[in-house]
């Protein structure tokens, strides 16, 4: 049976349990506004640090706000070896809507909020959620920077870039992980996970859970899954986990039982020839 690395050295600082969680699920509907039942989100959010997940992934603009704070209020204080990672860059304008601000003042404001809401003195990885158009990413990084410098920031990402971008940024700073959409269906980005490999960057797919006309009942994925007696989830999952050792999949979700359903998908392990002829269906669906 093919294996896969259970844990990836972030920046050679942080020994993080490859299957994290993202927290973008735990909020209200759209991303917007408190969850119809906040207990339950704390409750998802200790069950997965109680399962070994170690790195949980956020934003200031889940909620906004309410991500972060929720995390706080579950796992604060925390465990020694829990990584919150959290981004800034994005505003809200109301569910389901967003627009990039890059603005030195606004990401240093934005910083200290989330220090206050992780009850964090520092975060271990913050980063950038989007490139601002508008501002010149050298402003955007060099306050991340000048925040790194004053022990506010341990470690800083970047979201949705291309390789370009990224080369263009370790100018500026030094660059740990990259947040790019990414699943066994939508590859669009398989260049910066190259380039994150070859620099042993983290490369953090969002939305890793393949979806469309693959993975509907009876698709080619949906079959293959079954085969493995797996969920389509945990195949998906599982796919990212085997196909690089610097992928470090965020499956989220405000359920418990999905919560633990995906975490599973770390104990599929299928052959080499099993995931060619997985792959070989998603690239060319009959």
């Amino acid at each position: 049976m093919s294996q896969h690395p259970k844990t990836f050295s972030l920046a050679n600082d942080f020994t993080i349990n490859r299957l994290g969680f993202g927290a973008m699920r735990i909020v209200g509907d759209g991303i917007w506004g408190e969850p119809k039942d906040p207990d339950n989100s704390r409750k998802v959010l200790r069950r997965a640090v109680e399962l070994g997940v170690n790195f949980i992934d956020t934003a200031d603009a889940y909620g906004p706000a309410v991500s972060e704070r929720l995390i706080g209020e579950a796992l604060a204080p925390y465990k020694h070896d829990v990584i919150v990672a959290t981004k800034s860059g994005l505003t809200r304008q109301g569910p389901n809507t967003w627009q990039p601000v890059g603005r030195a003042p606004y990401l240093i404001q934005q910083v200290e909020l989330s220090l206050r809401f992780l009850k964090l003195e520092a975060l271990p990885l913050w980063q950038l959620h989007r490139i601002d158009p508008r501002t010149p990413l050298e402003e955007s990084l060099g306050a991340a920077h000048d925040l790194q410098k004053q022990g506010k920031i341990r470690h800083i990402g970047l979201s949705e870039v291309k390789v370009p971008e990224i080369e263009q940024a370790r100018k500026i700073v030094d660059i740990v992980s990259v947040q790019n959409k990414y699943n066994i269906a939508d590859r669009a980005h398989e260049d910066v996970l190259q380039y994150c490999e070859q620099n042993n960057i983290a490369f953090i797919p969002w939305f890793p859970v393949a979806a469309g006309k693959l993975t509907q009942p009876g698709g080619p994925l949906d079959k293959a899954a079954k085969k493995h007696n797996a969920t389509l989830s945990q195949l998906s999952i599982a796919w990212l986990l085997h196909h690089s050792p610097v992928i470090l999949p965020i499956p989220g979700t405000s359920s418990v039982q999905h919560l633990e359903e995906n975490l599973k998908a770390s104990d599929l392990n299928l052959t080499d020839a099993d995931w060619a002829e997985i792959e070989h269906t998603a690239q060319n669906p009959s």
